[in-house]
């Protein structure tokens, strides 16, 4: 039974959200603030964080880039507030995902289950692709383990945005693929292809993966159009 965990102030808010995910076969901790979240992640095993923009104390926002910072546990963004803008915000934050107030149970048990779905895919789909490592400019991504590697050997944590958006390019090195497409190949549904979403996720990997703005030619914009992925990729 995956266990979400609901940071919201609002206690009828977190009940109802609380009641959907139980009937829905989740396993619900709910927490107020900030404090109680770290408690909560301290102490039980957590597999994804439903957390609220608009909290006392530290913020939604603050409280996903500090989390982000210690961990790649999923999180979906929650708020009253659904301009463009503060979706861009929480992606670039580390968020896995945005959904704006108010929304309906079935569309908040279906995103947390298609993020879930990403994390949680077995060992057995990657075998599909050839190989369950692939390599790239001295980089390996552990498709088993859904973990990346420098080329110092040092691990380098990703959020499932992130990952998908990464395996969507080592799928098809050296090809122009457009935003949606990204969106398609990668099964991330962040918001209209229109909308940021993929640009950030770019920018995000390109910070982890490329030493620096001037040397950023791993992932390649087509202007237009979309991005390539330019270094060659090999399976193992």
């Amino acid at each position: 039974m995956p266990h979400v965990l609901a940071v919201e102030d609002d206690s009828s808010m977190r009940r109802l959200v609380t009641q959907v995910l139980q009937g829905n076969g989740f396993h619900v901790t709910g927490a107020r603030n900030g404090h109680e979240m770290w408690d909560a992640l301290e102490r039980l095993p957590i597999d994804l964080v439903l957390l609220d923009v608009m909290l006392p104390g530290a913020t939604g926002m603050d409280l996903c880039r500090a989390l982000r910072n210690k961990s790649s546990i999923p999180i979906i963004m929650v708020t009253a507030r659904g301009s463009e803008t503060d979706r861009v915000l929480g992606l670039e934050l580390g968020a896995d995902d945005y959904l704006p107030k108010p929304f309906s149970g079935a569309e908040l048990v279906a995103r947390i289950r298609a993020i879930l779905r990403r994390t949680q895919m077995t060992v057995d789909e990657p075998v599909v692709l050839g190989g369950r490592r692939l390599h790239f400019a001295g980089w390996t991504l552990d498709l088993a383990r859904r973990e990346l590697a420098a080329p110092d050997g040092a691990a380098v944590d990703l959020s499932g945005a992130e990952y998908d958006t990464l395996l969507a390019f080592l799928e098809h090195p050296h090809r122009v693929l457009t935003r949606d497409r990204l969106l398609e190949f990668s099964r991330n549904r962040l918001g209209d292809v229109l909308d940021r979403s993929v640009d950030v996720l770019v920018s995000r990997l390109r910070r982890k993966i490329e030493p620096g703005p001037a040397e950023q030619t791993m992932i390649k914009t087509v202007r237009g159009v979309g991005y390539m992925f330019t270094p060659d990729v090999t399976r193992s």
